[in-house]
């Protein structure tokens, strides 16, 4: 019944640990053995995605920068492409300097901080990619960003969050990825509209789909799907939202779904 699973990263298909459980991995194998397409749709920039493809060994188009890029893994064709237009950059430039908060960017998968800070060396050690410091981050501007990412207080991101999404309205998507992370994207790179993407181009009805997240920035990509799955350790609004909620990230929450909904014959939601 479904030909095709999309899986979100950090909170889903990676444990607290960031690893991915060997009996995981083993079943993602099976599943494309079988003809299904596993893809990764993430809020990590595309050389951090292609590790764990690689892991995986999956050779498929990947949804990453929250749905900014859709790449394949061997780096021939972007597919997708939606890029935050200029006067948004300078204006988020702006609004970080003005409020002396964390701001990293994104631009041609480059991670771009203005000063070294442990918010940027923290970030660049968890998903394993290097970065570049360029003070002056309204020279990057002018060509606009593949994604732009606060770290701050959850309490202080929550009340910017508010500020941005009157300030720009429809010119931009706002979401958290985490607790602590504020991600702005074109409005049109979500994992929702990038997956609908992929989908067409491979010739897979969005009811053969399946979802799979934990955050608020997932939420497109579950509605998107014709299974949109919850982590176990979810948000609530994605919980309600969810077709089915699975076990945590720590308890092979993925592998769970695949057994019970890709290898398992006649499987049905109960």
């Amino acid at each position: 019944m479904y030909k095709m699973i999309a899986i979100d990263l950090d909170g889903t298909l990676l444990t607290d640990d960031f690893m991915i459980s060997p009996d995981t991995v083993k079943a993602i194998q099976k599943a494309v053995e079988i003809g299904v397409i596993v893809t990764i749709a993430t809020g990590r920039m595309f050389p951090s995605a292609k590790q764990f493809a690689q892991q995986l060994g999956i050779n498929v188009p990947l949804i990453t920068y929250q749905g900014a890029i859709i790449k394949d893994t061997e780096e021939k064709e972007v597919m997708y492409e939606r890029i935050i237009p200029p006067d948004i950059a300078q204006k988020l430039v702006d609004i970080a300097c003005e409020k002396k908060i964390h701001l990293q960017v994104y631009q041609d998968d480059i991670l771009y901080g203005a000063s070294e800070n442990d918010k940027l060396i923290s970030y660049a050690e968890a998903v394993k990619v290097p970065y570049t410091i360029e003070p002056n981050l309204a020279k990057l501007a002018k060509h606009g960003f593949t994604k732009a990412l606060f770290i701050e207080k959850p309490e202080y991101l929550d009340k910017l969050q508010g500020e941005l999404r009157t300030l720009f309205g429809e010119r931009a998507h706002i979401a958290k990825s985490k607790v602590d992370y504020l991600e702005v994207t074109h409005p049109e790179a979500n994992k929702g509209s990038a997956l609908l993407h992929l989908a067409e181009k491979l010739g897979i009805d969005r009811s053969e789909i399946i979802g799979i997240g934990d955050n608020h920035n997932d939420l497109e990509l579950i509605k998107t799907a014709g299974l949109g799955i919850a982590m176990g350790n979810a948000v609530k609004e994605l919980k309600d939202s969810a077709d089915y909620i699975s076990l945590t990230n720590n308890e092979e929450g993925v592998l769970h779904v695949i057994e019970k909904f890709v290898l398992e014959p006649n499987s049905v939601i109960i």
